[in-house]
């Protein structure tokens, strides 16, 4: 792991800095410092963040997400429950207000998911279909909502989560009805809908060597070889820290980036047991750093994006009990050393 740690004691104060509990020269610098995206454009790399419409009514919280990022996620506005709630029926409310507002701010968006087998309708997964009938419908809706967003998004996730640990294919209701297939249509079907999409497979528990990413390299290999549109892989980097940094992550960033493909961090938290306690919140800000040297190192990852910014928003508690504080915000809104610990990655990293 890069020697991070050396630079916390600094990351410590300039998120005192920054959260505004520092006065003078250094606290009156802080006013007009660049922000994660503005460093990470240096590098050529956009730094992001996740977004869901619920929270877009707190102007304190969307004033930050409107400033600090250049690239923007929809949570959830984008999957399927809520653009085809009801079969052929569409609806774009909570997706085109995301796009609208980061048109507003001038920044891009990565499109969230098209293929996944959770949060689907009961139209859809509660019915019986056949292979016919289930190719018609995913064809269908890949091809509604990528035309409906054509021209108006960064790239898309077209298939997420589609193998087990082991590097098994994942028994989804897509997999288990039309066969591993289904992953190389829905990549052709967004490309036919957007040529100009950038198309990712996306997954958790990938960023280290191992055998799901080796069952990912395969497939990326496999789909280039035949000809099929990827452009990327996303690996979400949900981590936590009682299971340990992954220490392989630039190695696997480099090899899919040897397939000719990008790469991209896309879900990142750090999530840790609670109570946060000043020595795991520094050991958060030196993974946060970390992992953004290890993208900063690769040519072809592209960037980072935490899955929102803030654990006032933080899908964390919710499904792990007792876990939590896993982004460089606080509840409050207020930077943590993860904040500053990023700032300084991107300062200090190589220009590649």
């Amino acid at each position: 792991m890069p020697k991070t740690r050396l630079r916390l004691a600094g990351a410590l104060a300039a998120a005192l800095v920054a959260a505004g509990l520092a006065t003078g020269p250094a606290a009156q610098a802080q006013e007009h410092r660049p922000t994660l995206a503005d460093l990470a454009q240096r590098h050529g790399r956009y730094f992001g963040s996740a977004t869901d419409n619920p929270e877009l009514t707190d102007s304190a919280y969307t004033k930050i997400l409107g400033s600090e990022f250049d690239m923007i996620t929809p949570g959830n506005g984008m999957k399927w429950y809520a653009t085809e709630p009801r079969q052929g029926v569409f609806d774009w409310t909570d997706g085109d207000r995301i796009v609208n507002l980061a048109r507003r701010h001038h920044q891009r968006v990565r499109a969230h998911t098209l293929v996944w087998h959770s949060q689907l309708p009961d139209w859809l997964s509660s019915k019986e279909w056949t292979a016919g009938e289930l190719r018609a419908v995913l064809k269908k809706h890949i091809t509604t909502e990528v035309r409906h967003y054509r021209g108006k998004v960064y790239s898309w996730d077209v298939v997420n989560e589609a193998f087990n640990e082991d590097g098994s294919y994942r028994e989804t209701i897509w997999y288990k009805t039309l066969g591993p297939g289904y992953i190389a249509d829905a990549l052709r079907w967004a490309h036919q809908a957007d040529p100009h999409a950038r198309l990712y497979l996306n997954d958790y528990n990938i960023e280290a060597v191992g055998p799901k990413s080796d069952a990912y390299h395969r497939l990326a290999e496999e789909l280039k070889a035949r000809g099929v549109p990827l452009d990327g892989i996303g690996l979400q980097a949900h981590l936590a820290l009682q299971y340990g940094y992954p220490a392989t992550l630039e190695d696997n960033l480099r090899r899919f980036s040897r397939l000719g493909l990008d790469t991209a961090l896309t879900e990142v938290d750090v999530r840790m047991q609670l109570p946060a306690t000043d020595e795991k919140l520094a050991e958060q800000a030196a993974w946060y750093a970390d992992l953004t040297e290890a993208c900063l190192a690769v040519r072809r990852c592209v960037g980072v994006t935490i899955w929102d910014y803030t654990d006032k928003y933080s899908w964390i508690p919710a499904f792990f009990p007792g876990e939590g504080a896993a982004l460089p915000w606080d509840e409050r809104l207020t930077p943590k050393p993860a904040y500053s610990a990023l700032l300084e990655a991107l300062r200090q990293r190589t220009v590649t």
